[in-house]
Protein backbone atom coordinates (compact mmCIF):
# COMPACT_ATOMS: atom_id res chain seq x y z
CA UNK A 1 0.00 0.00 0.00
CA UNK A 2 1.41 3.40 -0.98
CA UNK A 3 2.13 5.91 1.77
CA UNK A 4 -0.26 8.84 1.73
CA UNK A 5 1.61 12.14 2.07
CA UNK A 6 -0.33 15.20 3.11
CA UNK A 7 0.92 18.65 2.17
CA UNK A 8 1.94 20.41 5.41
CA UNK A 9 0.06 23.53 4.32
CA UNK A 10 -3.15 21.54 4.84
CA UNK A 11 -2.52 21.28 8.60
CA UNK A 12 -5.18 23.83 9.55
CA UNK A 13 -7.73 22.01 7.39
CA UNK A 14 -6.90 18.71 9.04
CA UNK A 15 -7.12 20.31 12.50
CA UNK A 16 -10.48 21.98 11.78
CA UNK A 17 -12.25 19.86 14.40
CA UNK A 18 -9.22 19.42 16.65
CA UNK A 19 -8.66 20.81 20.08
CA UNK A 20 -7.34 24.32 20.65
CA UNK A 21 -3.69 23.26 20.76
CA UNK A 22 -3.99 21.36 17.47
CA UNK A 23 -5.55 24.38 15.78
CA UNK A 24 -2.97 26.85 17.13
CA UNK A 25 0.05 24.69 16.34
CA UNK A 26 -1.21 23.76 12.87
CA UNK A 27 -1.63 27.42 11.91
CA UNK A 28 1.82 28.26 13.28
CA UNK A 29 3.36 25.33 11.40
CA UNK A 30 1.56 26.42 8.22
CA UNK A 31 3.19 29.85 8.33
CA UNK A 32 6.58 28.36 9.26
CA UNK A 33 6.34 26.11 6.19
CA UNK A 34 5.37 29.04 3.95
CA UNK A 35 8.43 31.00 5.07
CA UNK A 36 10.70 28.06 4.26
CA UNK A 37 9.02 27.51 0.88
CA UNK A 38 9.67 31.15 -0.02
CA UNK A 39 13.38 30.78 0.80
CA UNK A 40 14.03 27.38 -0.75
CA UNK A 41 15.03 27.19 -4.37
CA UNK A 42 16.70 30.59 -4.35
CA UNK A 43 20.38 31.21 -4.80
CA UNK A 44 22.22 32.81 -1.92
CA UNK A 45 22.50 35.99 -4.00
CA UNK A 46 18.74 36.11 -4.62
CA UNK A 47 17.91 35.39 -0.97
CA UNK A 48 20.11 38.25 0.20
CA UNK A 49 19.14 40.76 -2.48
CA UNK A 50 17.51 43.96 -1.23
CA UNK A 51 14.34 44.57 -3.22
CA UNK A 52 12.68 47.16 -0.99
CA UNK A 53 13.99 50.42 0.51
CA UNK A 54 14.56 48.81 3.92
CA UNK A 55 17.27 46.22 4.53
CA UNK A 56 14.64 43.44 4.53
CA UNK A 57 15.63 40.35 2.52
CA UNK A 58 14.27 36.82 2.38
CA UNK A 59 17.39 35.53 4.09
CA UNK A 60 17.14 38.24 6.74
CA UNK A 61 13.50 37.39 7.44
CA UNK A 62 14.38 33.75 8.07
CA UNK A 63 17.31 34.72 10.30
CA UNK A 64 15.02 37.06 12.27
CA UNK A 65 12.31 34.41 12.66
CA UNK A 66 14.93 31.95 13.92
CA UNK A 67 15.80 34.37 16.70
CA UNK A 68 12.11 35.00 17.41
CA UNK A 69 11.48 31.24 17.79
CA UNK A 70 14.40 30.92 20.22
CA UNK A 71 13.36 34.00 22.14
CA UNK A 72 9.70 33.11 22.72
CA UNK A 73 9.97 29.39 23.34
CA UNK A 74 13.27 28.16 24.80
CA UNK A 75 14.47 31.48 26.27
CA UNK A 76 11.13 32.40 27.81
CA UNK A 77 9.45 29.06 28.56
CA UNK A 78 12.37 26.75 29.19
CA UNK A 79 15.69 28.59 29.34
CA UNK A 80 18.88 26.61 29.46
CA UNK A 81 22.37 27.78 30.33
CA UNK A 82 23.20 30.89 28.34
CA UNK A 83 19.63 31.45 27.09
CA UNK A 84 18.82 35.14 27.49
CA UNK A 85 15.51 36.69 26.43
CA UNK A 86 16.27 39.63 24.13
CA UNK A 87 14.13 42.72 24.57
CA UNK A 88 15.79 45.65 22.85
CA UNK A 89 14.92 47.20 19.52
CA UNK A 90 18.62 46.89 18.61
CA UNK A 91 18.38 43.10 19.07
CA UNK A 92 15.35 42.96 16.78
CA UNK A 93 17.03 45.03 14.06
CA UNK A 94 20.30 43.12 14.39
CA UNK A 95 18.48 39.81 13.95
CA UNK A 96 17.97 40.68 10.26
CA UNK A 97 21.69 41.30 9.67
CA UNK A 98 23.45 38.73 7.51
CA UNK A 99 27.01 37.45 7.43
CA UNK A 100 28.88 35.62 4.70
CA UNK A 101 28.06 32.35 6.47
CA UNK A 102 24.30 32.88 6.13
CA UNK A 103 23.53 30.73 3.11
CA UNK A 104 20.06 29.55 2.14
CA UNK A 105 20.91 26.05 3.38
CA UNK A 106 22.37 27.24 6.69
CA UNK A 107 19.49 29.61 7.40
CA UNK A 108 16.80 27.06 6.49
CA UNK A 109 18.42 24.39 8.67
CA UNK A 110 18.79 26.79 11.62
CA UNK A 111 15.14 27.83 11.31
CA UNK A 112 13.97 24.22 11.13
CA UNK A 113 16.02 23.37 14.24
CA UNK A 114 14.64 26.41 16.09
CA UNK A 115 11.07 25.47 15.17
CA UNK A 116 11.62 21.86 16.26
CA UNK A 117 13.02 23.06 19.58
CA UNK A 118 10.08 25.45 19.98
CA UNK A 119 7.65 22.57 19.42
CA UNK A 120 9.49 20.44 21.96
CA UNK A 121 9.56 23.17 24.62
CA UNK A 122 5.93 24.19 24.05
CA UNK A 123 4.87 20.55 24.19
CA UNK A 124 5.98 20.36 27.83
CA UNK A 125 3.39 22.89 28.99
CA UNK A 126 -0.38 23.32 29.06
CA UNK A 127 -1.83 26.24 27.10
CA UNK A 128 -2.69 27.89 30.44
CA UNK A 129 0.95 27.78 31.61
CA UNK A 130 2.05 31.32 32.52
CA UNK A 131 5.58 32.70 32.60
CA UNK A 132 6.98 36.07 33.49
CA UNK A 133 7.81 38.38 30.61
CA UNK A 134 10.25 41.28 31.06
CA UNK A 135 8.01 43.78 29.25
CA UNK A 136 4.48 42.38 29.48
CA UNK A 137 4.38 41.04 33.02
CA UNK A 138 2.99 37.56 32.43
CA UNK A 139 2.05 35.64 29.30
CA UNK A 140 0.46 32.25 28.78
CA UNK A 141 1.59 29.64 26.30
CA UNK A 142 -1.74 30.24 24.52
CA UNK A 143 -0.80 33.92 24.12
CA UNK A 144 2.72 33.03 22.94
CA UNK A 145 1.36 30.67 20.28
CA UNK A 146 -1.14 33.27 19.11
CA UNK A 147 1.56 35.95 19.01
CA UNK A 148 3.87 33.63 17.06
CA UNK A 149 1.12 32.92 14.52
CA UNK A 150 0.77 36.68 14.01
CA UNK A 151 4.53 37.32 13.85
CA UNK A 152 5.27 34.43 11.50
CA UNK A 153 2.26 35.13 9.24
CA UNK A 154 3.24 38.80 8.93
CA UNK A 155 6.76 37.85 7.87
CA UNK A 156 5.44 35.09 5.58
CA UNK A 157 3.54 37.85 3.78
CA UNK A 158 6.73 39.87 3.48
CA UNK A 159 8.51 36.77 2.18
CA UNK A 160 5.73 36.21 -0.36
CA UNK A 161 6.18 39.70 -1.77
CA UNK A 162 9.98 39.43 -1.82
CA UNK A 163 9.83 36.08 -3.58
CA UNK A 164 7.43 37.45 -6.19
CA UNK A 165 9.78 40.38 -6.79
CA UNK A 166 12.71 37.95 -7.10
CA UNK A 167 11.41 35.41 -9.60
CA UNK A 168 7.67 35.88 -9.97
CA UNK A 169 6.75 32.89 -7.78
CA UNK A 170 3.49 33.41 -5.87
CA UNK A 171 1.23 31.41 -3.57
CA UNK A 172 1.70 29.57 -0.29
CA UNK A 173 2.95 26.39 -1.92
Amino acid sequence: MAEIRVDPTLGPVLARTGDERAVLTSFLDLHRAVVLRKLRGLSDADATRRLVPSATTLAGLVKHLTLVERNWFPCLLGPGPGDVYLTSEEDAVASFALTGEDTVEVLAAAYERACARSREVAGRFDLDHVVGHPQLGEVSLRWILTHMIEETARHAGHADILRELTDGATGAV
